[in-house]
């Protein structure tokens, strides 16, 4: 008897030592080798490494310290969730991290700004979820610490019935969006942001495309397309923005970032605010100032599959 309780014992230490050692390896390799940090600072970069090793370790505690403890807004763009106080967001944590398997991550992909705003480009794995989520956060941080994240990504890739049954009713949908945050964004990326949506809202192909570098790369994540060169970056706006919900007649709500890139949240134009209602682009700054790359996203399943496609094939020549 004694021999089969030290048996199970031993099982039991070797798997609890294993989920330990998945959790360190899949930490281990987080930003060194998926981020890419060329459009931040190594403060900001330092300081989102921590906060994603601590959310993929599912530790409540440690997520929560890179969060202000007086005032917090956490929302979720897609699907309506707004958490307006740093226990409501604790709360929610406490309850599905202990959940989530060893395996499940979230880890960063891209990072523009700086350590008082950036614009974060993250995926979160099925496992956390229920299906793969690729997200664009707009964040602005105070003192150190985080005081508003808004998350958007498209719930066509996530899966739109599933997408659905989590999203709030239209009628509590949260309409805040543009009023909760500082102005945290440089002067520089604050200028770039508000030239190109205004060429957008105008719909001003000519105008926003000689904001781009030449061999800049325009991608929608919702349509799934990417443009390359200023060139054809034209000729697509010219095609698009009277038809994309980030186009003619949209308004800009929030932007942040640093000197090297960040982005811009936005309303839609009016045909889409009662569905797709909100997006956010990201833009990576050269040297020169010029947007070396843009990156878009907006909720897809809020439109039939034809809608969708009628987009997609704009980007046709």
């Amino acid at each position: 008897m004694k021999t089969r309780l030290s048996a199970i014992v031993t099982v039991l230490a070797f798997g609890s030592l294993m989920a330990t050692h998945v959790r360190a390896q899949a930490n281990r390799s987080l930003l060194p080798e998926i981020v890419d940090v060329t459009h931040t600072t190594k403060k900001s970069a330092a300081f989102f490494d921590s906060f994603f090793r601590a959310k993929s370790r599912h530790d409540v505690d440690a997520s929560m310290n890179h969060f202000s403890k007086s005032s917090l807004t956490y929302m979720d763009a897609t699907l309506g969730w707004a958490f307006y106080t740093p226990a409501a967001l604790r709360d929610v944590w406490a309850q599905y991290m202990p959940k989530w398997p060893a395996r499940g991550l979230s880890y960063p992909i891209r990072i523009l700004g700086d350590e008082r705003s950036a614009l974060v480009a993250f995926a979160d794995t099925p496992d956390l979820f229920g299906a793969e989520i690729r997200s664009l956060a707009a964040i602005d941080i105070k003192d150190g610490r985080i005081v508003r994240w808004v998350d958007y990504w498209d719930g066509r890739h996530f899966g739109a019935e599933l997408a659905a049954k989590l999203r709030t009713p239209p009628d509590k949908f949260p309409a805040d969006f543009d009023g909760l945050a500082p102005g945290n964004a440089s002067p520089k990326i604050r200028a770039a942001a508000k030239r190109l949506h205004a060429a957008f809202a105008g719909n001003d192909a000519k105008a926003a495309a000689a904001l781009f570098s030449n061999d800049a790369v325009y991608e929608d994540m919702t349509l799934r397309t990417q443009i390359f060169g200023s060139l054809a970056i034209e000729r697509y706006l010219g095609r698009a923005l009277d038809k994309l919900p980030a186009g003619r007649g949209s308004s800009m709500l929030h932007v942040v970032g640093g000197d090297m890139g960040g982005g811009f949240e936005w309303q839609t134009a009016p045909a889409y605010r009662t569905n797709v209602r909100h997006g956010i682009t990201a833009i990576a700054l050269d040297p020169e100032g010029k947007v070396s790359r843009l990156t878009t996203v907006w909720d897809g399943a809020m439109l039939s599959r034809d809608e969708v496609n009628a987009l997609v094939v704009l980007s046709l020549e």
